[in-house]
């Protein structure tokens, strides 16, 4: 297969290739693609640029215990079990430590099943754009979890917008009128996902400059388009 003239596939190719859904001999190939494909070898590179802010809202994860006894025998260390002894036997400071984090964990618990409380659960993103300005410049990044009907706009390196103006996010479909997904406030935006944000009939995203409050107009935006961009399912 020849990608060097097929811009959309290489484009497509090193944004799965950074998220790291290209897998097995489709990765595998790209890789001795890119190995004599400067340009192609760059466009990952952007990519990865682009998508390195999602690092910011992936949850912490605990190593598997199988990584522990990987570097217990590389450091030639005394296995787990040798340290639970020394603690057992001569840390009186730990256990007394670990007495009252055990109280105050169990307080919590006797909170949460009186009160009803429930601990907020992490969103699932599956969805990310990143906006782009008239010279190709990241300036937003958007995440959605559409299963929960949640979108987060973080605002990158967009322009300074005057006092009297916002911007306003939009869904342009392929037929029919801008749909707006709301005005953003500051450098964090936390939005509903309306409907018809994201689907087989939005040709891009936009986000257009306004008047203070959003765009007069219910059938669009009235100002220039400062940033666009489309969707990317990753999962």
């Amino acid at each position: 297969m020849n990608i060097r003239d097929n811009a959309p596939l290489r484009d497509k190719l090193a944004a799965e290739y950074a998220l790291g859904t290209l897998k097995g001999g489709a990765r595998r190939r790209f890789e001795g693609w890119m190995h004599d494909d400067a340009a192609l070898r760059r466009l990952v590179v952007e990519w990865q640029e682009k998508l390195a802010p999602l690092a910011e809202f992936a949850p912490a994860r605990a190593p598997d215990a199988r990584v522990w006894r990987g570097i217990e025998q590389r450091l030639n260390l005394p296995p787990a079990a040798a340290w639970w002894q020394f603690w057992r036997n001569d840390s009186l400071v730990f256990w007394r430590g670990l007495g009252l984090a055990s109280s105050a964990v169990a307080a919590l618990l006797v909170l949460v099943l009186v009160l009803g409380l429930r601990p907020p659960e992490a969103p699932r993103i599956n969805y990310i754009a990143t906006l782009s300005d008239e010279q190709a410049r990241t300036a937003l990044l958007l995440t959605a979890d559409s299963s929960r009907r949640a979108l987060t706009v973080r605002v990158l390196s967009a322009a300074p917008v005057a006092a009297d103006k916002t911007l306003q996010l939009w869904a342009v479909p392929k037929q029919g009128a801008p749909r707006s997904l709301g005005v953003l406030a500051g450098a964090d935006n936390r939005l509903a996902l309306p409907p018809g944000a994201i689907g087989a009939d939005v040709a891009l995203l936009a986000v257009s400059l306004e008047p203070k409050g959003g765009s007069p107009d219910a059938g669009g935006p009235t100002g220039p388009i400062l940033y666009k961009g489309n969707w990317l399912r990753v999962m």
